[in-house]
C-alpha cells in the first residue's frame, strides 16, 4: 500500500514534468524547471525506498531523497524572488546555494558518520516496514535551512502584495499554496514521525500550482518580449491589457503619454480606473463592442498649448481572439498637420497623390511577380507559366464580362487577374530535390508536392498582412490554396467540394490545367489543342466547375491563339 501511495505520487510528478516542457519557454526561470525536476527525483526515491529494502537500500534512498530536501526549498525561494521581481545579488546566491551544498554533503554521510542520523535501521513489524532513526545535530540544521527558506518566500510575496505593482497578483496569490502546502508537509511530518510521508504528495500538488503560474507567465512573458522590442525603439507607445481588459504591462513610451499608467496595479481592470475611463477603457470598449480598432487622441501641452496627435491602434494579443489586447500609441501629429495642409490644397494635390498612390500599387505588384518569377526560376518544368496562367485567367474572366451572366464587380475581376501570379507561391518551401526533378512524381513526393497549396496561402497572408485591401487579401489567398480542389471534392489541400471551392479558385483551376496540358514539361510533350480541349470538356463538372463551361468554350479560340504566339 505505501510502495503504491509513493508510486501514484512518482507516476503524477513525471506527467507534471512532461507537461511543463511541452509549454516550456526560454523566456522561463530557471529555478521553476529544477523545482519540477527535484520533485520527481525526490518522489523517485520515496518509492524506490520500500521495494525490496533494506538498511542499506533504504539509507541510499535517502541520500537521493534529500537531493530534493536540500535543494528544493532554495529552488523554491530563488523562484518566489524572482517572480516577485526582488533582484538578488549574486555573491548571497552562491553562499546560500553553497552552506545546501555542505548540509547535503553531511547528509550523504549517513550510515557513515553521526552527523545527521546517529543510528538508523529498519525491521518489519506486523507485516510493514518501519524505519528508527535517531537524529544528530545537522538535521536539526537542516530544519533551520527549511525554516529560514519558508521565510524568505512568505515575507516576499506578502511585500509584493503590498509594495510590487509591477508583478501580477494573480501569480502572487498562488505562490502562497505550494509554500503553504511544502511548509504542511515538513511539519505534520516531524510531528508525527510516521513512515508514509506526506511531502511526495505537497510536491505534487506544489507541481500542479506551478504549471497554473506557468501558464500565467507565458501571457505575461509574450508581453515582456513585445514590450521591450517597443523600448528600444522609443517611438511608439505600447499596451498590453488581458481578456477581460486588465493591466499587464506598457513601456515608458505609453506613460510618458498617459502619465496615469504609473499609478495602475498589474491585474486590475482598466474599467474600474477612471482615470483611464476616457482613453484606455474607451478604445478597448469600441474595439471589443463595435470592432473599431483605429482612433486619435490628441493631448495639449499646458505651457506651450501645442497640440500633440497620436494615433490609437487597438488588436488581439495574440493570433486567437479574446487572449488579450494591445494598444499601440503612435505620435501623428506631423502627418495630421500634413493631412490638414492637404486638405487646404486638395486640388493642387490630387494628381500628386494619385501618381504617387498608381506608383506605390506598381511598386507593389512588381514585388509579387518578382517574387513569383522567383520561385519559377526553381521550378525547371513550368517556364512561363505564371506568365501564361495569369493571361489565361484574364481571357477566361473577360468571356465572362462578355456574357454579363456571372454579374462579377469589376474590384473582383481586377482582384483575380491581379492575384493570380501568386498561385504558386508556395512551392518556394518545396526541395529542391522534388522540385526540380527531372520526372513524374512518386506517390511520397507527389504529397509533399502537394503541401505547396497550404503553404502558399500562408505566405500570401503573411506577404499581405499590411495591407488594407481585405478583399484583395482574400482573394488571393483562395487562389493560392485553393487551385487544386476539384468540383468533385477529389483536389485537394481540403478536398472542398462544388461551390464550396471559391470562385477565383475554379477559375484558376481552368487556367493552371491548360497551361499544364499544351505546354511542354519535364515528363511530356505539349498536347494539341484538341487533345487538351477534349480533357478540359471531359473534366467539366468533375474536375471543373460546369457553370464556366460556356466561358470556357467562347476564351478557347483566344487561348489558342495567345498560347500560338508563345510557341
Amino acid at each position: 500500500m505505501i510502495t503504491t501511495y509513493y508510486g501514484v505520487c512518482f507516476l503524477l510528478s513525471v506527467i507534471f514534468l512532461t507537461l511543463y516542457v511541452f509549454i516550456w519557454q526560454k523566456h522561463f526561470d530557471v529555478n521553476i524547471t529544477m523545482v519540477f525536476f527535484l520533485v520527481v527525483i525526490s518522489n523517485l526515491s520515496f518509492f524506490m525506498m520500500w521495494i525490496n529494502p533494506t538498511t542499506e537500500s533504504v539509507i541510499l534512498s535517502i541520500k537521493i531523497q534529500y537531493i530534493g530536501g536540500c535543494f528544493l526549498p532554495w529552488f523554491i525561494a530563488m523562484c518566489v524572488l524572482s517572480l516577485c521581481k526582488i533582484p538578488v545579488k549574486g555573491w548571497i546566491r552562491g553562499t546560500t546555494f553553497t552552506l545546501n551544498a555542505f548540509l547535503y554533503a553531511t547528509i550523504l554521510t549517513i550510515g557513515k558518520y553521526d552527523l545527521y542520523y546517529k543510528d538508523f535501521y529498519i525491521e518489519k513489524v506486523d507485516g510493514a516496514w518501519v524505519s528508527h532513526k535517531v537524529y544528530g545535530p545537522m538535521h536539526t540544521v537542516f530544519y533551520v535551512f527549511i525554516a529560514a527558506y519558508f521565510v524568505v518566500s512568505f515575507a516576499a510575496v506578502i511585500y509584493s502584495l503590498f509594495k510590487k505593482k509591477e508583478v501580477s497578483r494573480t501569480v502572487l496569490y498562488l505562490l502562497f499554496i505550494p509554500l503553504v502546502l511544502s511548509m504542511t508537509g515538513y511539519l505534520v511530518n516531524k510531528l508525527n514521525g510516521q513512515d508514509v510521508e506526506l511531502i511526495p504528495v505537497t510536491y505534487v500538488l506544489a507541481q500542479f500550482v506551478y504549471l497554473v503560474i506557468v501558464g500565467r507567465m507565458t501571457l505575461y512573458e509574450v508581453t515582456d518580449v513585445v514590450v521591450e522590442s517597443m523600448v528600444r525603439s522609443g517611438e511608439t507607445g505600447f499596451i498590453t491589457l488581458g481578456p477581460k481588459g486588465h493591466y499587464l504591462g506598457s513601456n515608458e513610451t505609453a506613460k510618458r503619454i498617459l502619465p496615469e499608467l504609473k499609478d495602475v496595479a498589474v491585474d486590475r481592470s482598466v474599467f474600474k480606473e477612471s482615470a483611464l475611463s476616457g482613453t484606455v477603457a474607451a478604445w478597448l470598449a469600441k474595439y471589443k463592442n463595435d470592432n473599431i480598432s483605429r482612433s486619435s487622441y490628441t493631448v495639449k501641452d499646458p505651457d506651450t498649448g501645442e497640440e500633440s496627435i497620436y494615433s490609437i491602434e487597438v488588436n488581439d494579443l495574440h493570433a486567437e481572439k479574446n487572449k488579450g489586447y494591445r494598444i499601440l500609441i503612435t505620435d501623428d501629429t506631423k502627418n495630421q498637420k500634413y493631412l490638414k495642409l492637404m486638405s487646404k490644397y486638395n486640388t493642387q494635390l490630387k494628381d500628386e497623390v494619385s501618381e504617387k498612390t498608381k506608383s506605390i500599387e506598381k511598386m507593389h505588384d512588381n514585388l509579387i511577380l518578382s517574387m513569383a518569377a522567383m520561385v519559377e526560376s526553381r521550378d525547371n518544368s513550368t517556364g512561363g507559366h505564371i506568365r501564361r496562367t495569369s493571361e489565361g485567367v484574364r481571357i477566361l474572366l473577360d468571356e465572362l464580362g462578355k456574357e454579363n451572366r456571372a454579374g462579377l464587380p469589376a474590384k473582383f475581376v481586377h482582384d483575380v487577374i491581379k492575384a493570380a501570379p501568386m498561385h504558386d507561391l508556395g512551392k518556394v518551401a518545396v526541395d529542391d530535390v522534388i522540385l526540380r526533378k527531372p520526372g513524374r512524381f512518386t506517390d511520397e513526393e507527389f504529397e509533399i508536392m502537394k503541401k505547396h497549396a497550404a503553404e502558399g496561402a500562408r505566405i500570401v497572408r503573411e506577404i499581405l498582412e499590411g495591407t488594407d485591401d481585405e478583399s484583395f487579401k482574400k482573394v488571393a489567398e483562395n487562389v493560392a490554396h485553393y487551385h487544386h480542389e476539384r468540383w468533385d471534392g477529389s483536389g485537394y489541400p481540403e478536398g472542398l467540394k462544388g461551390t464550396d471551392i471559391p470562385f477565383e479558385a475554379r477559375i484558376m483551376a481552368i487556367a493552371d490545367v491548360y497551361d499544364a496540358l499544351v505546354s511542354v514539361r519535364v515528363y511530356k510533350p505539349a498536347m494539341s489543342f484538341e487533345e487538351a480541349d477534349a480533357i478540359i470538356m471531359g473534366d467539366m463538372g468533375t474536375k471543373f466547375d460546369p457553370g464556366l463551361r460556356n466561358c470556357y468554350i467562347s476564351a478557347r479560340p483566344r487561348l489558342e491563339e495567345y498560347y500560338r504566339t508563345m510557341a
